[in-house]
């Protein structure tokens, strides 16, 4: 259940609407985007604005610049695909803000007209939560939309200060993404399956710990694995394992199995003798792991464990690939899970910048129930934290 108001909630008509969009896109060498989806996420609220005769300044961050102008970081492309997109003008301005952006709101912009402001992250407020900065931003508008998942767990001036200064709302992406992934802790069909790869158990320490009381069965995969194994007395080689988190992993098997919990690890894996998507590679079961080879993708025994798992289940997350898939030769494993979980006629999500990657790479993503835009607000929502962004909001 979402609790807080959204545009639909407000009275948007003929309004000066300031939104917060996810336009952090990949680019190519040349500038151009090469995966639109977040863009598209954001079409429903634009053209719910467009549609009620708002004037839609949109703001966003791309990529990590620090604090200041960077010309391979300007959100031109994103502008330019937008257009694309809804067949509209999009007017996008070098400033994040100046009085001249403030005038042309005022006096010369079109009701139903959209215009971009620069990335938000040229200017160090932003990151700052700089008060000074949320006013700048506020004042261009007459309401805000927060609709950038993604950035919903940022302590940021367009997330969380702006909303001091004007009536906050979410927007349709935002409202949709928290009822998705509340409803997997609160009231999932069981069997509810879990799958978590990537290459750090500390960086999904609270997730694992969270859903051992939620989930009936939890499979992990991906660089991870190793931790727990080398926890279990297994050899690991060379495979990237974080030694001292081998006693959050051997407390994390007790749990699974107080809770009742499946808790699934590999039982053969693909090593290599080196970090390289050509290099000598070999089978081993988790038992015969050699001292100087590392495991780079599951075996086809896990392939068929984990599928048995998956079929098995009512309701799947899927966040973390389970080896190194940008390498075809250890691509396999993530592949499979892929597709096994595809087929699936449970309730399917996805989330997490590289498990999106997998999907795209195998066109696999409109098999899916719901992807998520964002990982790291994802990972936070399903650890069971609140997220800054939308406390925020107005409350119904």
């Amino acid at each position: 259940m979402f609790n807080k108001k959204t545009i639909e909630d407000i009275n948007v008509k003929n309004k000066k609407v300031l939104v917060r969009v996810d336009y952090n896109v990949p680019l190519d060498s040349e500038l151009n985007v090469t995966d639109d989806t977040r863009i598209r996420l954001s079409l429903p609220t634009i053209n719910y604005l467009i549609k009620n005769n708002s004037k839609v300044i949109l703001m966003s961050h791309l990529g990590r610049p620090k604090g200041e102008a960077e010309d391979k970081f300007r959100l031109d492309p994103a502008a330019k695909r937008l257009e694309q997109l809804t067949g509209k003008k999009v007017k996008k301005f070098n400033q994040i803000y100046s009085l001249e952006i403030k005038e042309y709101v005022d006096t010369e912009m079109d009701y139903g007209e959209i215009i971009m402001l620069e990335n938000l992250r040229f200017d160090p407020g932003e990151k700052a939560n700089s008060n000074e900065f949320s006013k700048s931003l506020a004042s261009l508008a007459d309401i805000y939309v927060d609709d950038a998942f993604g950035a919903a767990h940022r302590i940021h001036a367009s997330v969380t200060g702006v909303t001091k200064y004007l009536p906050s709302v979410a927007g349709f992406l935002m409202k949709k993404e928290i009822e998705v992934l509340t409803s997997l802790l609160e009231s999932p069909e069981r069997p509810f399956l879990t799958i978590l790869g990537g290459s750090k158990v500390s960086d999904k320490i609270k997730v694992i710990k969270n859903l051992l009381g939620k989930v009936d069965s939890l499979i992990l995969g991906g660089g991870m694995t190793y931790t727990f194994l080398k926890a279990q007395g297994y050899e690991v080689g060379k495979s990237i394992c974080e030694e001292d988190q081998t006693g959050f992993a051997k407390e994390m098997l007790a749990l699974a199995k107080k809770n009742n919990v499946n808790l699934v690890l590999p039982i053969d894996i693909i090593v290599a003798k080196e970090f390289d998507g050509d290099a000598e590679k070999k089978l081993v079961s988790v038992q015969s792991m050699p001292v100087d080879w590392m495991g780079m993708d599951i075996g086809d025994k896990s392939v068929e464990l984990f599928k048995k798992e998956i079929l098995g289940a009512r309701t799947i997350f899927w966040n973390g690939p389970v080896g190194v898939f940008e390498w075809d030769s250890f691509s396999n494993g993530t592949r499979s899970i892929a597709y096994a979980i595809a087929g699936s006629p449970a309730v399917t999500v996805a989330g997490g910048g590289d498990t999106l990657a997998a999907l795209k790479k195998y066109n696999l993503s409109s098999k899916f129930s719901h992807v998520s835009s964002g990982g790291g607000a994802a990972i936070e929502l399903l650890e069971g934290k609140e997220l800054p962004g939308v406390i925020s909001l107005l409350d119904k």
